[in-house]
């Protein structure tokens, strides 16, 4: 099976068939199917403290065990909640890879139109991205910094940002967008990397009741890379009023903030060229955080 062509098919009686197989002591806990606008991997709850995730591309090359290490070894120095991996489970012929139990963690999805407390979360944001660029590990691994593996700048994006531009006219202000793209593909950058999650949008975040960060997820980008890929929050999530704070708390520079919009909208209409029918939560994100870059003076 090539995990790079097909997709697994996962439902629930996989899951739980899997569960009770390989780890028998929660195989009577419910579990239930996570809504979730991811493209990498299946989550299922199961019972009140575990989720289940399967990778929609099962593989067996030590990834899961990979993220276990990587985990653990970041969670001591940062400020909120990540995932932690409780257990691993064995391919089966059912489903032939490895996929993982972790321990579940409480918050929902923050929405940019519906922020309890924009300022607290902007805070915890901040703090949450500055002791990331704090961390020092023997183990340095490259960030995910564009469509592939890389630490290359911001002109290996060029061609794939352009080609978004170009499909989606008709749909946003094309001019403004190359505008905008060239004008942060412009900005200097001293090759200055420190440690990103690389992919800090909502879908990634959750936040309490009152509107407080309590836990960040998915890690498997993260790595050293440019320190912008760490702003995408402001034109994903945090409103335009609280920009200056976000900045400020972390000493953002011009040219990191430019580098910083260049990423987003980079980032977002490549969501938007691929999935602006078919996946309707990331696409309402990607037209929200092309609107705040297109809106933004130059």
């Amino acid at each position: 099976m090539s995990a790079r062509k097909v997709q697994a098919d996962v439902d629930t009686p996989l899951v739980r068939e899997l569960v009770a197989a390989q780890f028998p002591q929660w195989a009577a806990l419910p579990l239930q199917p996570v809504d979730s606008s991811g493209l990498v991997n299946a989550i299922y709850r199961l019972g009140t403290d575990l989720s289940v995730r399967l990778p929609l591309r099962p593989s067996t090359i030590g990834i899961v065990h990979r993220e276990q290490e990587k985990l653990a070894a970041l969670a001591p120095f940062l400020p909120v909640a990540i995932p932690s991996v409780e257990a691993i489970g064995s391919p089966t012929d059912a489903y032939p890879g490895e996929w993982s139990v972790h321990r579940w963690l409480a918050g929902t999805h923050p929405s940019p139109d519906a922020l309890a407390d924009p300022r607290g979360v902007a805070a915890d944001l901040a703090a949450f991205v500055d002791a990331f660029r704090r961390i020092d590990l023997p183990d340095r691994p490259p960030a995910y910094l564009g469509e592939r593996r890389t630490r290359a700048p911001m002109g290996a994006m060029d061609a794939s940002t352009r080609e978004a531009i170009g499909e989606l006219d008709g749909l946003i202000d094309t001019r403004a967008a190359l505008a905008s793209w060239e004008e942060s593909l412009a900005a200097p950058y001293d090759g200055r990397e420190v440690w990103v999650h690389s992919d800090l949008t909502p879908g990634n975040l959750l936040v309490s009741p009152e509107g407080r960060l309590t836990a960040v997820l998915d890690f498997e980008t993260c790595g050293l890379g440019d320190p912008a890929c760490d702003l995408f929050p402001a034109w994903y999530l945090l409103p335009t009023n609280v920009h200056n704070e976000f900045r400020a708390a972390l000493d953002v520079d011009d040219a990191t903030w430019l580098r910083g919009r260049g990423r987003v909208l980079s980032q977002a209409l490549i969501v938007l060229r691929h999935f602006k029918n078919s996946n309707p939560a990331l696409a309402t994100y990607a037209w929200h955080a092309v609107a705040k870059v297109l809106a933004t003076p130059r």
